[in-house]
């Protein structure tokens, strides 16, 4: 648990510099502390775990203009989401 106490000022500092795990990291202390607008500007910092994070938000809630957004910004993974969601059944989509 030493990584505990890792400050976000720090993380930002090493993100900043080019550190993608610092970015991770970011990404999901953003999303346990349910900052959407935080994980969506790690986004487009180009964080792919941000996008991860995103698209599971999104997909969970069928928000299908979050999915493009996302898809847009350059996670590939909610753009196949969004598909998948488009082109299900209309019986599998209302569970």
């Amino acid at each position: 648990m030493a990584n505990a106490n890792i400050d976000r000022e720090t993380l930002r500092e090493l993100a900043d510099e080019g550190n993608e795990t610092a970015l991770d990291r970011l990404a999901d202390l953003a999303d346990a502390a349910g900052e959407v607008g935080e994980l969506s500007e790690l986004l487009d910092e180009g964080s792919m775990r941000a996008g991860f994070l995103l698209t599971r938000r999104a997909a969970a809630t069928g928000d299908l203009r979050e999915l493009q957004r996302i898809s847009d910004a350059g996670y590939d993974d909610a753009g196949n989401e969004l598909n998948r969601l488009l082109t299900a059944p209309v019986d599998e989509q209302r569970d």
